[in-house]
């Protein structure tokens, strides 16, 4: 249910290395994050070109339940967006793995992907 290729942050992000871009990292949310949420009807996403600070909220999910912030799992700057999200945003809960993918990021510390939780981490946090 959590790819082990991934790694993933306490609020339910999950980061992809590489994205499409040279040096990008894809960004998401997990099965575990579009399952509480329910039913996404509205995807509201960081713009090209800004700049993330990691741990701050860059844009909502807005679902049939509730309006939940994005957090950014990094520092940087935003490279590329899911743009089909907007007239589909229930792909992030029939593939948040895939083609519900949210935005890609330049990370300013490339090393800090390896900081993130992975895959068993990320479930330990899920289990207490």
């Amino acid at each position: 249910m959590y790819p082990d290729d991934l790694k993933y942050t306490a609020e339910h992000e999950w980061v992809r290395s590489p994205g499409q871009s040279e040096g990008s990292v894809r960004v998401g949310i997990t099965h575990y994050a579009q399952d509480a949420l329910g039913d996404i009807v509205y995807v509201s996403l960081p713009e090209v070109g800004e700049t993330l600070v990691e741990g701050s909220a860059c844009g909502e999910l807005e679902s049939t339940k509730s309006v939940s912030d994005i957090y950014a799992p990094l520092a940087g700057e935003v490279v590329a967006r899911n743009d089909g999200l907007d007239a589909t945003p229930e792909l992030v809960n029939s593939d948040p793995y895939g083609e519900g993918w949210l935005f890609e990021v330049l990370p300013a510390d490339a090393g800090a992907v390896d900081a993130l939780l992975d895959a068993a981490a990320y479930q330990a946090t899920l289990e207490s």
